[in-house]
C-alpha cells in the first residue's frame, strides 16, 4: 500500500512524513518553492523527538508519477478551497490493471471542515473521511514542524456516507489505521465521523478570530473572550437547529487524555493555526467552509449569525489585500458587529 499525500504542506507533511519514518511507502505532492525544496532536498520534519530529514517520492501532479498502483491510498490534505479541481484531476488518473483513480482508488479527506466529502464522492466511488487534530506549521518551503508528543495526534477515521455497519471495504479502514497507529498517531475508526467533523468545525470557527487579532493578542486574551464564546455559541445554534450531531468537547478530552500535548522544541516558535499561516504565507484562506459553513446553515434554518458573517468576511479581506495576521482589532471587530446589526 502506497499513501499518495495531495498537499504536503502542514497536516499532510507532518501525516506523510510520520508514514515514511514508520517504513510505509509514501509519495508526497506539492508545488512551488515547497516542491522545489522537497525534491533538491528533502522533507524536514521536525518533532518533539527530534529532527530528519526525508528523501520522500515528490511530484507536480499524477502525470509526473506515470499509472497509479491498485493499492494506492490517496490523502487529500489540501485546504477546503483547493478540493474541487484536485478531486476532478485526480479522480481521472489512470490505475495499472484497468480503470480510473475514481472508479478503483480510495481518497481519505484529511481536511478541516464538513464539505470535502461530499465533493470528493462527486467524483470518487470510495471516501473516507478523517477528523485532523494535528497541530503543524509549514511556513519555510521543504520544512514541516509537528508540535505535540507523545502523540503527533490523533486522526478519526470513518466511512462516507456513513453507514453504521460493516462493509465491503472495512479492511481498508483497519489497514490505514494500523499504519498511522505505527507512525505516532492514535487513530480510531468509527461509524460517526462526520459527528466528530462537526465537533472540529467548532473549534475552528476561532481560527479567523486567531488570524484577525494576532496569535499573541488571543492567546493573551486581549479582552477576545466574548468574541470566542459567541462565535462558538453560533456554530452551536445552528448545528441544534439544522439537527446536525456534534461530539463534545468533553468527549474529545477523553479520547485525547495526555497523549498529544504541544511541547516546546528548541529554537522553534510556535506558530497559529492553519488560517494564521496561510495570511503570513500570503495564500489563500478556507473561511468560507469554516466561518461560511455557519454562515450558509445559519441563512438555511433561520439562525443569526452576525459574528461568523463578519469573521469570514474580514479575514478573506485580508487575504486578498495580502495583509498579515493581527491586522485587526477586538474593539473595531466589535465596532464593525454593531454596525452590522443596527445597518
Amino acid at each position: 500500500m502506497r499513501y499518495i499525500i495531495v498537499g504536503a504542506g502542514a497536516v499532510g507533511g507532518a501525516v506523510g512524513g510520520r508514514l515514511a519514518q514508520s517504513g510505509r511507502e509514501v509519495a508526497l505532492v506539492a508545488r512551488g518553492a515547497h516542491l522545489d525544496a522537497l525534491r533538491n532536498t528533502g522533507l524536514r520534519l521536525v518533532t518533539p523527538q527530534g529532527e530528519e530529514r526525508l528523501r520522500i517520492p515528490s511530484y507536480a501532479h499524477h502525470e509526473d508519477m506515470g499509472p497509479l498502483g491498485a493499492e494506492d491510498v490517496l490523502v487529500l490534505a489540501v485546504k477546503s478551497q483547493d478540493s474541487e479541481g484536485l478531486l476532478r484531476q485526480w479522480s481521472l488518473a489512470p490505475v495499472l490493471g484497468g480503470g480510473t483513480a475514481g472508479e478503483v482508488l480510495p481518497i481519505v479527506c484529511a481536511q478541516n471542515g464538513v464539505a470535502n466529502e461530499r465533493t470528493a464522492l462527486r467524483h470518487f466511488r470510495t471516501v473516507v473521511g478523517m477528523t485532523v487534530w494535528l497541530p503543524a506549521t509549514h511556513l519555510e518551503p521543504g520544512t514541516v514542524v509537528a508540535h505535540c508528543a507523545p502523540l503527533t495526534g490523533i486522526l478519526t477515521l470513518g466511512h462516507f456516507p456513513e453507514n453504521g455497519a460493516e462493509s465491503a471495504d472495512s479492511a481498508l479502514l483497519r489497514q490505514i489505521a494500523a499504519d498511522l497507529e505505527a507512525s505516532y498517531f492514535a487513530a480510531p475508526v468509527v461509524p460517526d465521523v462526520m459527528r466528530w467533523k462537526h465537533g472540529k468545525l467548532l473549534n475552528n470557527l476561532a481560527n479567523a478570530l486567531e488570524a484577525l487579532l494576532g496569535r499573541s493578542a488571543l492567546a493573551q486574551g486581549a479582552g477576545a473572550e466574548d468574541l470566542l464564546a459567541q462565535v462558538r455559541a453560533e456554530g452551536v445554534a445552528v448545528l441544534d437547529a439544522a439537527g446536525i450531531p456534534y461530539n463534545s468537547e468533553k468527549e474529545r478530552s477523553v479520547v485525547q487524555g495526555e497523549r498529544m500535548r504541544v511541547v516546546d522544541i528548541p529554537e522553534v516558535d510556535r506558530a497559529g493555526g492553519s488560517t494564521w499561516q496561510s495570511l503570513t504565507r500570503g495564500g489563500s484562506v478556507e473561511a468560507d467552509y469554516l466561518n461560511g459553513e455557519i454562515a450558509l446553515l445559519g441563512r438555511m434554518h433561520g439562525v443569526p449569525t452576525p459574528l461568523n458573517d463578519l469573521l469570514r468576511h474580514e479575514v478573506t479581506r485580508l487575504a486578498l489585500e495580502g495583509l498579515p495576521p493581527g491586522s485587526v482589532s477586538a474593539d473595531e471587530l466589535r465596532a464593525m458587529l454593531g454596525g452590522a446589526r443596527t445597518a
